[in-house]
């Protein structure tokens, strides 16, 4: 977690955390990401969301759009990373139920 302790970090994050509404975070990420940026992020997620739904990875690729190698490291992060796509989906999956 060391990369990612820093007082620049902190503050990035913590701005992200007041954004309230999601007309709040496109405006925050149409200015500080290009939107390539914005959509390799969401279609990591979408793999995320597709491997924990145990969907293969020629599917996930198809289907998102991303190579083989990305869905792999989603993976690797999802299954043995720091627990943020854990964290994220569950949060996710109570949002829909």
């Amino acid at each position: 977690m060391a990369p990612f302790d820093t007082p620049s970090i902190d503050r990035l994050f913590a701005a992200i955390l007041r954004l309230e509404t999601r007309e709040d975070c496109a405006k925050f990420f149409e200015d500080i990401c290009t939107i390539k940026e914005v959509q390799d992020m969401a279609q990591r997620l979408d793999a995320a969301v597709l491997l924990d739904q145990g969907v293969n990875y020629q599917t996930i690729s198809e289907q998102v759009g991303i190579s083989t190698a990305t869905i792999s490291r989603v993976s690797k992060c999802l299954n043995y990373g720091s627990g943020g796509y854990r964290e994220a989906l569950a949060k996710m999956k109570e949002a829909d139920a």
